[in-house]
């Protein structure tokens, strides 16, 4: 029997390129994980489709402009549809003070510009539940 693979949803907040989001989709997916592409910024959307397509885990990239209630936004969301079990993470451009505000929403790791991609992928092996739905 083959081992189920984790699910991850890739979602932005703020305005910019989305290069290093797309060079961690195809990184991830190498990995073994299963990885939804996604450009979407609103956290109902976000949730929506995190829930419809059964994912273990939400990978926020943070861009300039990035607004972080919206943070606080998706794990409302995520309660209202009995989700929780679902981890989010989140990496790019942030501050100090922001960083140590998201962690204390439920974010349960920050990745800050020019993190290897093979930490981040580390990290998921060993953090990234399956969900059972």
């Amino acid at each position: 029997m083959v081992a189920p693979k984790g699910r991850i949803l890739l979602g932005k907040l703020g305005e910019g390129h989305k290069e290093a989001q797309l060079n961690l989709a195809k990184i991830l997916g190498e990995a073994g994980f299963e990885v939804i592409f996604t450009d979407l910024k609103e956290p109902e959307a976000m949730v929506r489709v995190a829930v419809q397509e059964s994912v273990d885990h939400i990978g926020i990239t943070t861009l300039p402009g990035a607004d972080i209630q919206a943070f606080e936004e998706i794990f409302i969301l995520l309660e209202r549809e009995n989700a929780e079990d679902i981890s989010v993470t989140a990496g790019g451009f942030l501050n100090d003070e922001d960083i140590n505000r998201i962690k204390e929403m439920g974010v349960k790791a920050f990745f800050p510009r020019g993190t290897a991609f093979e930490e981040i992928v580390s990290w998921s092996q060993k953090n990234i539940k399956i969900r059972t739905v």
